[in-house]
């Protein structure tokens, strides 16, 4: 195994979206699919990089709840439960579809691991009393009305909404940050991490989805990492979005990304987070936090694609 202690590390967070895109069923083979673009990018990175990958789970932890209230007869599991399943199932395709990119690029046996992560929340978090993390599918104003649970408009349509409390630490960081150190490819945090409370010196589980990009860049900050890339279904961040005056941005400051966040301009449910954790990462001290379009990670790494958002302000 190949000690690379000097090679920068970079987290890329994927969107639940690099798996199901809009419009699709979310079958077994579109996601297999959908992942092969952003995998062979990252295969060619993992040469320069020590990487960790972070992914979300909306569509699928969404898709898991409507499976198992559909089905009475069998015994219903918590949220918290339906997100460690995620992160094995969303494991799995990851790291098998990298690792056939790797191979496939040649070069020495790279070592992958996938890690299910807890992170930890606060029981008395003010998100438990007002759900806002859209999960599960789309639909139409008239569709959304037939549902018995919160539903919340996004750029997209109605989607399901639970409570997103806000990620404290990563309990696995220790052995995240080793396994970086010895040059593993590891893949955690998958859908912001189960959530879990403290009880003295144990955690129990907790009825939430934590938010990926906001559980990524506590993460980065906890482990050291150099570059965040946060990959979605859109080119970088704009304003204006979805309108007339719709203008995407190349480049951001912290207090000019704080500002507009501050005024409405990136929605809670979307765009929001993805500025607030690079937002958290750079003035935490981290060096560089891009976000871009899941085929572009690899521009986005070089500067020549995305949003960046530069360090600086308070």
């Amino acid at each position: 195994m190949t000690h690379t202690v000097n090679r920068p590390i970079l987290l890329i967070a994927l969107g639940g979206n690099a798996l199901i895109r809009q419009g699709e069923q979310g079958t077994c083979a579109e996601q297999f699919a959908n992942l092969r673009r952003p995998m062979e990018q990252i295969a060619r990175l993992a040469d320069r990089y020590r990487i960790i990958i972070t992914h979300g789970n909306g569509p699928q932890v969404g898709n898991l709840l409507m499976q198992q209230e559909s089905c009475p007869e069998v015994p219903a599991m918590p949220l918290e439960v339906l997100v460690a399943q995620t992160q094995g199932q969303i494991g799995y395709m990851i790291e098998s579809s990298l690792e056939s990119e790797l191979l496939a690029l040649g070069g020495e046996k790279r070592f992958l691991v996938s890690l299910i992560s807890y992170v930890q929340v606060a029981e008395d978090d003010p998100a438990f009393r007002t759900p806002t993390k859209p999960i599960g599918p789309c639909y139409t104003a008239e569709e959304a009305a037939r549902f018995p649970w919160p539903m919340a408009g996004t750029p997209k349509g109605y989607r399901r909404v639970v409570a997103s409390p806000e990620p404290l630490a990563v309990v696995e960081k220790e052995e995240i940050r080793r396994l970086v150190e010895v040059d593993f490819i590891v893949v955690c945090c998958g859908g912001g991490g189960i959530p879990v409370t403290r009880e003295g010196r144990a955690f129990h589980g907790i009825d939430a989805v934590i938010d990926k990009d906001l559980a990524s860049a506590c993460l980065c900050l906890e482990v050291g990492v150099d570059i965040l890339v946060i990959a979605t279904d859109v080119p970088g961040v704009a304003t204006g979005f979805g309108t007339a005056a719709e203008e995407f941005l190349k480049r951001l400051d912290a207090d000019e990304a704080g500002r507009l966040l501050a005024a409405g301009q990136f929605p809670p449910g979307s765009m929001g987070p993805k500025v607030e954790a690079v937002l958290r990462f750079v003035r935490g001290g981290g060096k560089r936090g891009v976000i871009c379009h899941l085929d572009e990670i690899e521009q986005a790494v070089a500067g020549t694609a995305g949003t960046e958002i530069t360090g600086g302000g308070s």
